[in-house]
C-alpha cells in the first residue's frame, strides 16, 4: 500500500519555509551490505610434479565479486593438503598484478617426497587488504610419494632412419611401482625464420615445426627408441624422464553419500641431463635393387642393344642414378652421362654381338652422396 504524507494548512506556510524537507517520505528499502571488495576466485590453478618439484601456474582475475575492476596488487595464499586432510599453507604472502600469470614452485619436503603414491592437492586464495576473501581455487592435484629413479647416460646418435635415443635400461624406481615409461622431450635450438631456403616456402612448403614435443615410449623399449619425425638441417636438444600412471581412489560424496571416483595420476621423475644433435644428412640413398637386363637381337634397321630396369628409389633427395659396366675381367666403367639418370632404367646400344656384359647401378642424391653399386646383372647380345 502507498503511504502519503499529509501536512494540515495551518502547517503548511512553515513547511514551505523550510529549506530542507526530507523528500520520500515513504517506506524505506532493506540496506544494502558494505562491499567487501574480494577478488574473485582463481578458477585454472594447475600443478606439475617433475622429479620433487611441483609447479603450479595460474591466472589471477581482473575483477572483484563486485563485478569491479582491481586496483593494486593481491595477496595470494597458497596451501596444500594430503588425501583429505587439513591445507597446509607453503609459502607466504605473494603479491601480483590482476590479470597477471601466476606462478609458484617448490620441493617436496622428504615426508611428502617418500613412500606410496597418495594424493596431494594444491590451493591458492586471492585475500583482500583486510585479509579476507572469497574463497579457495579449483583444487590442483599431484601425487606425493617416491618418484621414479632419473635417466642417466642418454646419448643420441642421427641415423639415416631418424634420430636413435640410447639410455641405461635398468631399475626404474620405488619397488611398489610398475615399470615406468620414458618420456623424450624434444626441443628446437634451429631459429625459425626466413633465413631459410626458398626451396622450403610456397604452399608444398613444409608447417612450421613446433618448438617442444614430446614422445611417449613403452617400459620394454630396453634403453633404445627411435625418433623419425624430426626434419634435416635442425639442431634438437633431448631430455628425458621415468614416468609411471597411478589410480587413486578419492572420495567425492559427504560422509553420508560416500562417493568415491578413481583419479589417473601420474607420477614422473626428474630430467635427465639435455643432449644435443644436429641432423645433418651424411648418408648416402639406398642400393638400388631389381636390376635386370634384357638385350635385343640386331636386325634389319635397328643395333644390337641392352635395356637395364630396376626398382625405382623413393627418397625425397634422390638426384638419379649412375650405371656401370664391366666387360671379362675387366674393371668397372661409368657408362652413364654426367648428369644422372633421372628415371629406372637405361638404355645401352654401344655393345657387339656376341659379346657378355655385366651391370650394376647405384643411386645418388641432391648432395652429390653416392650408393654402393647394386647387386649385378649379366647379358649376352645374341648374334644376328
Amino acid at each position: 500500500m502507498r503511504t502519503v504524507c499529509k501536512l494540515g494548512w495551518a502547517a503548511l506556510p512553515a513547511a514551505l519555509g523550510i529549506l530542507s524537507i526530507i523528500s520520500g517520505c515513504g517506506t524505506p528499502g532493506a540496506p544494502m551490505p558494505p562491499s567487501l571488495k574480494l577478488p574473485d576466485p582463481v578458477t585454472d590453478l594447475s600443478a606439475l610434479r617433475t622429479g620433487n618439484q611441483v609447479s603450479l601456474t595460474w591466472t589471477m582475475p581482473k575483477k572483484n565479486t563486485d563485478k569491479l575492476l582491481l586496483k593494486g596488487n593481491v595477496a595470494v595464499r597458497v596451501c596444500r593438503k594430503q588425501d583429505e586432510g587439513a591445507c597446509e599453507p607453503v609459502a607466504g604472502s605473494l603479491l601480483l598484478a590482476p590479470g597477471a600469470d601466476g606462478s609458484f614452485t617448490e620441493t617436496l619436503p622428504p615426508e611428502l617426497a617418500t613412500g606410496w603414491p597418495r594424493k596431494l592437492s594444491y590451493f591458492v586464495e586471492l585475500t583482500n587488504r583486510n585479509g579476507r576473501s572469497a574463497g579457495p581455487s579449483n583444487a590442483a592435484v599431484v601425487l606425493a610419494g617416491q618418484a621414479p629413479a632419473a635417466v642417466v647416460n642418454l646419448t643420441a646418435e642421427m641415423r639415416k632412419e631418424g634420430v636413435v635415443l640410447r639410455w641405461t635400461a635398468g631399475s626404474s624406481g620405488p619397488p611398489q611401482l610398475k615399470q615406468a615409461s620414458i618420456r623424450l622431450h624434444r626441443l628446437l635450438l634451429t631459429p625459425q625464420s626466413d633465413a631459410k631456403p626458398k626451396s622450403r616456402k610456397g604452399i608444398l612448403a613444409p608447417p612450421p615445426e613446433p618448438a617442444e614435443q614430446t614422445l611417449l615410449v613403452e617400459a620394454n623399449a630396453n634403453g633404445r627408441a627411435l625418433d623419425k619425425d624430426i626434419r634435416l638441417s635442425e639442431t634438437y636438444e633431448y631430455r628425458a624422464q621415468r614416468v609411471v600412471r597411478v589410480n587413486i581412489s578419492t572420495k567425492t560424496g559427504n560422509a553420508k553419500t560416500d562417493e568415491s571416483q578413481t583419479l589417473d595420476l601420474e607420477l614422473a621423475g626428474p630430467l635427465s641431463d639435455p643432449v644435443r644433435i644436429e641432423t645433418l644428412d651424411v648418408f648416402p640413398p639406398a642400393v638400388p635393387i631389381g636390376l635386370a637386363a634384357v638385350a635385343t637381337v640386331a636386325g634389319a634397321g635397328t643395333e644390337a642393344a641392352i635395356d637395364l630396369s630396376w626398382q625405382p628409389d623413393t627418397e625425397a633427395d634422390l638426384a638419379g642414378y649412375v650405371v656401370y659396366r664391366r666387360e671379362g675381367s675387366e674393371g668397372w666403367q661409368r657408362i652413364s652421362p654426367t648428369q644422372p639418370v633421372v628415371g629406372p632404367a637405361f638404355h645401352d646400344a654401344h655393345v657387339l654381338a656376341g659379346h657378355s656384359y655385366r651391370y650394376a647401378v647405384s643411386a645418388i642424391d641432391q648432395g652429390g652422396r653416392e650408393s654402393a653399386r647394386s647387386v649385378e646383372t649379366e647379358e649376352t647380345v645374341p648374334n644376328p
